[in-house]
């Protein structure tokens, strides 16, 4: 990691659940407080409505309000980003105007289900760019679109002065490598087996789901790899290997077993809650992680 590597919304960023009363409405209150916590652990900046934040099920009003609530929490000295994007172009611009009020910046995920040809993946996000003042964080999360922002792609639309990040959940640690060789784009680990791997090679950080329930300790290995201590590094990030393995790997979205380790309501369908055997291993996993 350098010194030089650009950070335009912090360094370590959490993916924020979307709490919901037990009535499944929005709660703001409990947001707030969400908010604040995740701050106070160590958290630099804070992505809205996005994978995590249930935004497929969530209207646009509703959007808005968590912005609103969030904001008024946390003050303007904590990046927020809100999540846009989806399979209608048109969409995603409504939403990314509305953002402007509030937002520090835009996670856009690329466009799913149509599958498109990476010319209309490279034209969607530069009709988002182009609509807006707010700087862009790209969303490269092939599993649930079913399309890549292939690295050619990602490679043309940094030339755009308001593409300044990717969030990257590609896997595809080779292909992050050379677009930061030939970009100043910032790289936000989007998976977090891949947080330190991407920043030992130049990433900016992470956007984290994990981070909602383990914030300092997410945040552990980065801090020990600024401060030259690899070895240290290496071993704070494994500590933290069991609970990401339950909570992003088990077969259950990372929003079910991150509500299921916090007081944040129900997860709205078609999600289900985590059932009882799965919410126990989380809590061992979780309790394991704090005690070490």
């Amino acid at each position: 990691m350098t010194a030089t590597a650009p950070r335009p919304f912090g360094r370590t960023l959490c993916a924020m659940i979307t709490p919901f009363t037990a009535a499944g409405a929005l709660d703001p209150d409990a947001a707030r407080a969400h908010a604040a916590r995740l701050v106070a652990g160590g958290c630099d900046g804070i992505v809205l409505s996005g994978t995590t934040g249930e935004s497929p099920t969530t209207t646009d009003a509703e959007k808005s309000a968590l912005l609103r609530a969030v904001r008024a929490e946390v003050g303007d000295g904590v990046p927020l980003l809100s999540g846009v994007g989806g399979p209608d172009t048109a969409a995603a611009l409504r939403l990314a105007r509305q953002a402007e009020a509030g937002a520090d910046g835009l996670l856009v995920v690329s466009p799913y289900y149509s599958r498109p040809p990476q010319a209309a993946v490279e034209a969607y996000f530069l009709r988002v760019a182009d609509s807006t003042g707010l700087p862009l964080m790209l969303y490269d999360i092939p599993g649930r679109t079913g399309v890549r922002v292939e690295p050619e792609t990602v490679l043309r639309l940094a030339d755009h002065p308001r593409v300044v990040a990717v969030k990257d959940c590609s896997y595809d640690l080779l292909g992050a490598t050379r677009v930061l060789a030939r970009t100043s784009l910032a790289y936000y680990s989007g998976s977090e087996e891949l947080n330190l791997p991407l920043y030992a090679v130049g990433g900016a950080g992470y956007v984290s789901t994990v981070a909602n329930v383990a914030p300092r300790q997410m945040r552990a290995p980065l801090d020990a790899f600024d401060a030259g201590r690899t070895d240290e590094a290496a071993r704070l990030n494994g500590l933290t290997a069991g609970l990401v393995a339950l909570m992003m790997a088990s077969g259950l979205p990372g929003t079910v077993t991150a509500k299921a380790l916090l007081d944040a309501g129900p997860v709205r369908e078609p999600l289900q809650p985590a059932g009882r055997e799965a919410a126990d291993g989380l809590r061992k996993a979780y309790e394991e992680l704090l005690a070490a």
